[in-house]
């Protein structure tokens, strides 16, 4: 029972609605979650085989993780792998944790030195022990960044969290009369973060696939037809303005 009310004190910021003028503009949101879709459309509309759109996805990662932090987004969230992509081919599935591996090694430096600490939000014990081992040392080299959060969502599933936080709230023997939103989101992957202001999905579509969905119920949500490959700084922008224009109101 204390290690769960020492997680509760530690996470107690997450949920917490920051209170805005509800009939004002929205203000720069604190926090920018990304549904990177459209990465094998991509390569097919370009002639390629789906791998290289993966790869294409990859390296459209990092201008937007660098701009994203010098506007003053606090945390940058994004949909890498989901449970479901276990699914896909045994070889794309191989090929995206290869993929993964080899973006984390190339790019740790670089985030250490601009102060973004990583994240891994999901189930991390499922993965291949060599995947595993490169998500590790980069969460314990990146440990010390301050300047921006970034959460990578691979092997995640929005339910399975949900699951997972209940799990750990059984085991803690908690009431069942005891158990309320406050004693849940301390228990997410995103414990001590805010919650999503903004949720961009990429490729067209209007749906959150199980993507943060506990912490995503008062987010703004920005589709737009640019598939990942190809979204942009400029791309970034747009959704940050659209963001702007809307007023939010939290139910009021």
């Amino acid at each position: 029972m204390a290690d769960l009310d020492a997680e509760r004190a530690g996470g107690a910021a997450v949920g917490t609605l920051a209170r805005v003028d509800p009939e004002g503009p929205a203000p720069m949101p604190r926090h920018v979650a990304i549904i990177m879709d459209g990465n094998r459309r991509w390569a097919r509309a370009h002639g390629l085989p789906e791998i290289e759109g993966h790869s294409a996805g990859v390296g459209a990662i990092r201008p937007i993780v660098r701009h994203a932090a010098e506007i003053g987004v606090e945390v940058l969230s994004l949909y890498a792998f989901s449970r479901e992509n276990w699914g896909r081919s045994p070889d794309e599935v191989g090929a995206l944790f290869s993929i993964l591996e080899e973006a984390i090694r190339r790019e740790t430096d670089d985030l250490v030195s601009e102060g973004v600490e990583v994240r891994l939000l999901g189930r991390i014990d499922e993965l291949p022990d060599a995947t595993r081992r490169s998500i590790g040392r980069a969460l314990e080299r990146t440990s010390g960044g301050r300047r921006m959060v970034l959460n990578v969502a691979f092997n995640y599933s929005g339910r399975s969290e949900i699951v997972d936080a209940i799990r750990r709230i059984v085991r803690a023997g908690i009431p069942a009369d005891e158990v309320d939103e406050q004693t849940v989101a301390p228990l997410l992957y995103t414990a001590g973060l805010p919650d999503p202001d903004l949720v961009i999905r990429t490729g067209g579509e209007q749906r959150l696939s199980n993507f943060l969905i506990w912490q995503s119920a008062y987010a703004e949500l920005v589709s737009t037809a640019a598939l990942w490959p190809d979204f942009d700084t400029d791309a970034f922008d747009e959704a940050i303005s659209e963001y702007a224009r809307r007023a939010r109101r939290f139910g009021l």
